[in-house]
Formats: structure tokens, C-alpha cells, sequence
């Protein structure tokens, strides 16, 4: 029999609309958000000099050093964090491992977990296959999707055991400045908790600067950082992560990486050192693109008429079709099935994504104007 806590787990609703759409001809997919990028060559080119020379070993469980010393001083030159690369870096295979074996690693059974919606549909499932409880602080449009501090501080209970957070934020785009975020460390610090901070988009802000969350003042220590490559430097299919804090976190996240995943590809890791050393250049080109495409989406959906908040980072925009009457799931397998447009509903990234759509604009301009064309066409 199947085990019960696996039963009560929805399956992902961001890979069902992937799934929806394979085989369908004429598909425009604003639904997965994968760049359309391909991997810059140099870090291609440094893949296939590894195979060439013969790399197709199992690397250290924490990864390869020279990796773990590049992401080091990644985060030391952008936020003024320092993390020992030899005990305090794990590479690991993509952020969706890093963030399991973040949960896993500080979450007992009863354990409350504070997760912030809408957001990645990945954390609450996390947190119920670790025997904890997931505790919702949802976010609204009328504060552009940030979390109000003062939220997170009616959920604390003596149960309370982190907060995970993600800014930039999938689906919504939504940011949160340095003074924002001081306001969730003080309670951090109120009820010594931690915080499990997925900043894979980070590179991805384009209005204001992005505020690394273990840069705050007592939050180092109470920090679980989580980032990775496949955003800024589009390498998802090169399944690349990393975790970094305290000692005591990252030892006890080894472990469980030892026996589930060893250890990340070690060409991907190799082609990660290249990416880190020598496509920052690269990575800031495919950004501004992004922002090009961020006005022209969000221009559209509003002239359109749904009501559509210019996101400040990553790169979905997070439109609300409320006007339409629609549920967001309805509206969402009409426009796939009538126009051949896929987004993805926002009720799976939480209850207070009801009423919304992301619409991912990591695809080219002429598939955004083309997209838009036939969403006008739907609405009519």
C-alpha cells in the first residue's frame, strides 16, 4: 500500500501543464519557467572538454572544490557573506534537492513550517513528507505580493520551527527590500528560528537591489541560503545547486545527501565553474532581455484589460483574470484548448493565487506578441 502522506500530495500542477502540452502543434508555452536560452557556449564547451578528458567520476559528496570555492567567493563579491567553501557549501542537484534537504534536515514530525503564498509548489509537499506542518502566509496584489511582517508574527506558535522564503518570488515576481526583510529577522530572532531563503532568481531584479537574507544583521547563522544556476545562466537540464550556513545545518543536510544523491554530475559541476569564472557577461545580457520582455508582457496583459502588476524580478508575470469570471484552472485549459496559449493557474502555487495566471516570459518577444494576440482573441 501506498504510504498516507504520499496519498494526501497533489501532483505538481506546473508539470501537469507541461505534460498537457507535449505532442500539441502550434503550442506557445508561457508555462514552465525554463529560459529559452541556450547555455552559453563556453560553459558547453567546458562539458564537452571534461567528457573528453575522461571526467565521468563520482566527485565528493559536498561537490568539487574548486566549484564550491567559485560559489564562495560568488556570494562573498555580491552580498559580503563569507561561507567556508570546504564544511559550509553542498553542490547539489538543482535547488529543488537543496531545498528538500534543507526541510529534512531542521524539521521534526509537528515541527510548523511558515511558507509564504503564492509560491513554488514544491515547499509544502517538503514539509509534509518531512512529518511537519505547513503554515500559510498568503500575500496579496495590493501589496505588490510581499509579505507583511506582521502576518508572519500572528502565525508564530511555540511549534514554530522556520519560515521559507523566496524573493524574487515565483510565480508573482515580487520583491522584498532590505527593510522589508529586517522586519521578518526581528521576529526571526524573537522566537530563534530559521529561515530557508531560496534565492535562485537573485540575478534576476531588475528594479532595486536584491538583499541577500544571511547578510542581515543575526541572520547568518539562522540562515539556510539556497541558489543555483539553471535561471541566470539557463542550465536546468544541468541539474545544479548549492546550500549554504551554519556548520551544524550543512553537515546534518550531507548526511541525508549521501544516501539519497550522492552527489551532483560532475561534468555539470564543471561546466558551473566556467559559468561562475567567465559568463557574467553572458548572464547580464540574457537579463536584459528579460526586462524587455517584462514590459512588453505586462503592457499587453493590461491593455488587454487583466490586471497585471509589473513584477520587479525572475521572470513570470502574475495577471489576474478575475474580470473574466473564470476560476483560474478553467480559464487556464480553455486558453490552452481554444487558442494553444499555456499558462499555468495560479491556485497551485496556493489559495492566494486563486484568481490569477503566470504567464512565464522566458520566451522570445515575437512568441509574447504572438501569445498576447491570441489571449485578446480568447477574451473576445
Amino acid at each position: 500500500m501506498i504510504a498516507d502522506k504520499v496519498k494526501r500530495i497533489p501532483p505538481s500542477g506546473i508539470r501537469k501543464y507541461f505534460e498537457m502540452t507535449v505532442g500539441m502543434e502550434g503550442i506557445i508555452s508561457l508555462g514552465v519557467g525554463e529560459p529559452d536560452f541556450v547555455t552559453p557556449w563556453s560553459i558547453r564547451e567546458a562539458c564537452i572538454y571534461a567528457l573528453e578528458k575522461g571526467y565521468t567520476s563520482y566527485t565528493s559528496n559536498w561537490g568539487l572544490l574548486e566549484l564550491r570555492n567559485e560559489i564562495s567567493h560568488c556570494i562573498a563579491s555580491d552580498y559580503n557573506v563569507r561561507y567556508n567553501p570546504e564544511n559550509q557549501i553542498i553542490v547539489t542537484t538543482g535547488v529543488s534537492e537543496a531545498s528538500d534537504l534543507a526541510i529534512r534536515a531542521i524539521v521534526n514530525p509537528g515541527d510548523e513550517v511558515i511558507i509564504v503564498e503564492p509560491c513554488y509548489v514544491s515547499y509544502k509537499p517538503c514539509v509534509l513528507l518531512a512529518g511537519g506542518k505547513p503554515v500559510v502566509v498568503p500575500t496579496d496584489l495590493c501589496n505588490d505580493f510581499k509579505v507583511v511582517p506582521e502576518r508572519i508574527g500572528e502565525k508564530i506558535t511555540p511549534k514554530t520551527k522556520a519560515i521559507i522564503l523566496s524573493y524574487p518570488n515565483n510565480p508573482t515576481g515580487a520583491i522584498m527590500g532590505k527593510k522589508d526583510l529586517e522586519g521578518i529577522a526581528d521576529i526571526v530572532k524573537d522566537h530563534d528560528l530559521f529561515v530557508i531563503s531560496d534565492e535562485v532568481y537573485d540575478k534576476l531584479t531588475y528594479d532595486g537591489t536584491h538583499t541577500c537574507f544571511s547578510s542581515l544583521d543575526g541572520m547568518y547563522d539562522k540562515t539556510i541560503l539556497l541558489n543555483g544556476f539553471s535561471k541566470a545562466y539557463a542550465m536546468t537540464g544541468w541539474r545544479i545547486g548549492y546550500a549554504a550556513s551554519n556548520l551544524e545545518v550543512i553537515a546534518a543536510m550531507l548526511k541525508i545527501h549521501q544516501y539519497t544523491m550522492l552527489c551532483a554530475p560532475i561534468t555539470a559541476q564543471m561546466a558551473a565553474i566556467e559559468a561562475l569564472k567567465n559568463c557574467r557577461e553572458e548572464m547580464l545580457s540574457m537579463v536584459r532581455e528579460y526586462d524587455m520582455r517584462r514590459r512588453l508582457i505586462v503592457k499587453g496583459l493590461n491593455d488587454l484589460g487583466l490586471d497585471c502588476f509589473e513584477p520587479k524580478g525572475a521572470f513570470y508575470s502574475f495577471p489576474s483574470v478575475e474580470s473574466t469570471g473564470m476560476t483560474s484552472e478553467v480559464f487556464a485549459e480553455k486558453l490552452l484548448k481554444e487558442q494553444k496559449v499555456a499558462v499555468v493557474p495560479g491556485d497551485v502555487f496556493g489559495d492566494a493565487g486563486e484568481g490569477f495566471i503566470r504567464c512565464a516570459y522566458a520566451v522570445s518577444r515575437r512568441e509574447i506578441k504572438e501569445a498576447l494576440e491570441r489571449i485578446g482573441e480568447f477574451l473576445k
